[in-house]
């Protein structure tokens, strides 16, 4: 990885990302704001046929084959394929990461900005997973929340699938860490 480097007996547990339901919920408004001019001349008609006067001027001069339309029609397309682009960029180089000693968080803010932290897991005090509303509890995503000892660092990892399996995890590793190791449990031991 080019943001950061392995330690040496130090390997990767899990990589992750935002849930797929989540990244649906953060582009389908710029889709929705793209289909938006094409319901302009209906609207319009519909007020014109209210009071015919006041927009047939109006409403003929907004056609495509207005040249100032078709340029207002793709700047309006183009900022939006790039706020979409936006979208996707930070759910494909946004991720977490649990290795055998840290979780990294990466963070990309805007095309430009990215940000690379991370917390040595014999720090960690408290792992929380949170999974509220319906599509998430339907869909198995949520938030882990992630305390350091000693200090007020606080890692959000916010729309990831299964956060419970994920928490489960973070503290298995911080077991094996610190020299733990796990009986097996009930459905284990029948497996």
């Amino acid at each position: 990885m080019a943001e950061f480097r392995l330690e040496p007996g130090e390997h990767i547990a899990r990589a992750v990302r935002k849930h797929w339901f989540v990244h649906v919920l953060e582009v389908l408004p710029f889709a929705l704001l793209a289909l938006f001019p094409f319901l302009i001349p209906s609207l319009l008609s519909f007020v014109a046929s209210n009071s015919p006067t006041t927009l047939t001027g109006l409403l003929s001069a907004l056609t495509t084959d207005n040249p100032w339309v078709r340029l207002l029609l793709g700047l309006w397309w183009l900022v939006m394929w790039v706020a979409a682009f936006n979208a996707f960029t930070s759910y494909y180089l946004n991720q977490w990461i649990i290795t055998s000693h840290r979780i990294i968080e990466i963070n990309q803010r805007g095309f430009f900005n990215r940000e690379v932290s991370s917390i040595l897991l014999n720090h960690v005090q408290d792992v929380t997973s949170d999974v509220r509303g319906l599509f998430a509890t339907l869909l198995g995503y949520g938030t882990i929340t992630i305390q350091s000892a000693g200090a007020d660092t606080f890692f959000h990892m916010q729309g990831i699938e299964n956060p419970t399996a994920l928490r489960d995890l973070v503290m298995r590793e911080i077991a094996q860490l610190h020299g733990h190791t796990e009986k097996p449990g009930i459905l284990e031991r029948l497996v």
